[in-house]
């Protein structure tokens, strides 16, 4: 309930972001990293669970897809209370999860929608069932404001050869644009030839470069949940898609550039979400 004393504008204007997700246990990508992201760029996260994983930064040892009833419980329970202006889904682990995201998504309305078409960890652990690719190429992708796949998953959806350059990926973009979304981020991040790191932001009527230098570490477990999730939060900020996604991918490769200042795990280590905080602390 809110504060009787806060002014209704600021109360109005609390930039709420819904994150609909997978757990993971080690803390470094998944609902964990959609709410540290959110947060480090000035949105207010609620979740919804769709899976716990029993992971770490090494793999994935165990999936448990949440009941599909529970899934829609807690979808009724944010949407009927919070003032919700962007979603950002990640894992959806199975296509009745997917189906029944699509039907509350149709039913509550929300202004913005980000889909991270999750399919396999940083790992390289499978996180989406096959069944599940056509439910969410045909329920949910054409909802989407922007999609983010990586190169492996925009070969799954597109049946595409796994890109191998850039030029490669130039050759992948009326195939995604197919798939329904208003507008596609396709990240080059596994092109680690490449001294940059490109990402494709294909707009409906022209295609941008998003660019970064790449930076030497191991430390990447959570980079596509941590991006999509900070792209919703600027959107629910009120920036336009297209400055939200520069936002975001400006906001990644700072988290990324300074992830080796952590120390976590024994493999593919988090990004350092709250660089900005942690800079102040030394």
């Amino acid at each position: 309930m809110p504060n009787p004393n806060t002014p209704s504008s600021l109360v109005s204007s609390t930039p709420i972001v819904l994150t609909i997700a997978g757990s993971d246990s080690g803390g470094g990508a998944g609902i964990q990293a959609d709410i540290k992201a959110i947060s480090a760029t000035g949105g207010y996260a609620c979740s919804v669970i769709t899976a716990i994983t029993a992971q770490n930064t090494q793999g994935v040892s165990a999936i448990f897809p949440i009941p599909v009833e529970h899934v829609s419980h807690q979808l009724d329970a944010v949407f009927s209370d919070l003032n919700i202006v962007a979603v950002k889904i990640g894992m959806l682990a199975d296509a009745d999860i997917i189906k029944v995201v699509a039907d509350k998504l149709r039913q509550y309305q929300p202004q913005y929608l980000v889909v991270d078409p999750v399919m396999v960890a940083t790992s390289g652990d499978i996180l989406l069932e096959n069944s599940a690719i056509h439910a969410l190429k045909n329920a949910l992708l054409p909802l989407a404001d922007i999609i983010t796949p990586n190169l492996p998953e925009g070969a799954a959806l597109t049946g595409k050869p796994l890109p191998k350059s850039e030029a490669d990926m130039q050759a992948m973009i009326d195939d995604l644009r197919l798939l329904g979304a208003k507008t596609v981020l396709l990240k080059g991040g596994h092109l680690e030839q490449d001294e940059n790191s490109n990402d494709l932001l294909i707009l409906p009527d022209r295609v941008e470069t998003l660019s970064a230098k790449r930076v030497n570490t191991k430390n990447t477990h959570g980079t596509g949940c941590s991006l999509s999730s900070a792209i919703a939060s600027y959107l629910a900020q009120g920036h336009d898609l297209e400055r939200a996604a520069f936002l975001g991918k400006s906001y990644i490769s700072q988290a990324i550039a300074h992830s080796d200042e952590l120390n976590i795990g024994k493999g593919h280590g988090p990004v350092n979400h709250f660089f900005e905080g942690h800079a102040a602390l030394r």
